[in-house]
C-alpha cells in the first residue's frame, strides 16, 4: 500500500511539473514569438507591397516603349513566339 501511494504521489508531482513547463512554455510563445511573428509579417507585407509597386512601374515602362515603338514590340513578340514554338516541338 505504501508503494502505491509513493507512486501516486510521484504521478501527482510529475503532472504538477509538466503543467507548471506547459504554463512557462505558452508564456514564452505569447512573449517572444508572438512578437517576433508579428514583426514578420509586417517585413512580408511591406516587401510585398514594394514588389508589387516595382512591378507596376514596369509594366508602365513597358507599355510606354510598346506605344513609342509598336513595330518593335510586335516584333519582340513574334520573335519570342517563334522561339517558344521552336522549343515545344
Amino acid at each position: 500500500m505504501a508503494f502505491a501511494n509513493d507512486a501516486h504521489g510521484k504521478l501527482d508531482d510529475a503532472q504538477a511539473q509538466i503543467a507548471r513547463l506547459r504554463d512557462q512554455v505558452e508564456t514564452l510563445m505569447k512573449d517572444r514569438l508572438s512578437p517576433a511573428m508579428a514583426d514578420l509579417a509586417g517585413r512580408a507585407e511591406s516587401a510585398a507591397h514594394t514588389a508589387g509597386d516595382v512591378f507596376k512601374d514596369q509594366a508602365k515602362m513597358v507599355s510606354g516603349r510598346v506605344k513609342e515603338q509598336p513595330l518593335i514590340a510586335l516584333a519582340i513578340a513574334a520573335a519570342v513566339g517563334w522561339v517558344i514554338g521552336r522549343a515545344m516541338r
